[in-house]
């Protein structure tokens, strides 16, 4: 599995659960997917940069809140997120 491929999961994980704009949920559902005896500690870290380079494009929002760090997908950059999903895995979206 490659970069672009880790970010479309990570992407596709929010879409899923139509986690847009101020619908958050918490930072740590986004690594569910990855098993982490398949990736071990440094694998699951390194997902997690990943997911911290995401939020520095900000194709990712980042909301702190007291209970922990939550995040959503930016609904201003949709078309960048939706393309890198359907070139990465193939997903496609009604239009």
């Amino acid at each position: 599995m490659d970069d672009e491929e880790i970010r479309a999961r990570l992407l596709l994980t929010l879409l899923r659960h139509h986690k847009w704009g101020e619908s958050h949920t918490a930072y740590e559902h986004l690594f569910r997917q990855f098993k982490s005896e398949a990736l071990g500690k440094a694998g699951l870290k390194y997902v997690k940069n990943i997911a911290d380079d995401l939020m520095k494009k900000g194709l990712i929002i980042r909301k702190p809140t007291s209970y922990g760090l939550q995040v959503s997908l930016n609904p201003q950059k949709a078309h960048i997120i939706k393309n890198l999903i359907e070139e990465k895995l193939g997903f496609r979206f009604q239009s």
